[in-house]
């Protein structure tokens, strides 16, 4: 298959994962476009990315504001977990102190401390960091949604992980 192609490819099944994510009513909308070839179909204002989608719904700025806007993000990135498995690990490991910093423990004592709300340590948080989310490890949202990607690939999911991680 051509380099072209593949990229229409790829841009036809971006798009309608996309489209899944939106909800039916877009998709019946804008099922006509994606076989589009002329220059007279109609063209998207602009794609939807995890973080449009996500931020199209508004969150309450707290835990459970977080977690779910982080599930959201989850789902369209196919990261696997649970509200219920988020907060628990969330309760045991800063109690719910998005600021939250381990100054003691051996990662600390290596000069790397675990922060935020899931406790992340900077090149796990770097290595696991979901795109559309903040840089900024203490930012909820995105600390929530790289732990958890970092759990998903290392024990299937974070609803799988009962102790420090």
């Amino acid at each position: 298959m051509s380099a072209n192609g593949q990229q229409r490819s790829t841009r036809t099944a971006r798009l309608a994962r996309k489209l899944t994510v939106a909800g039916t009513g877009a998709a019946v909308l804008a099922l006509p476009l994606i076989g589009a070839t002329s220059a007279s179909a109609a063209t998207p204002a602009a794609p939807a990315t995890a973080t449009t989608v996500a931020k199209a719904a508004t969150y309450p700025d707290n835990l459970d504001g977080w977690i779910r806007e982080s599930l959201a993000i989850m789902k369209q990135n196919g990261i696997p977990g649970t509200y219920h498995g988020i907060h628990r690990n969330i309760m045991r490991e800063s109690s719910g102190n998005p600021l939250a910093i381990n100054n003691w423990d051996i990662n600390a004592r290596k000069g790397t401390p675990s922060k935020g709300l899931l406790q992340v340590i900077d090149p796990t948080f770097r290595a696991y960091h979901v795109a559309g989310t903040s840089w900024d490890p203490y930012d909820p949202v995105a600390n929530i949604t790289a732990a958890c990607n970092y759990a998903a690939d290392r024990y299937g999911s974070i609803d799988n992980v009962f102790g420090a991680y």
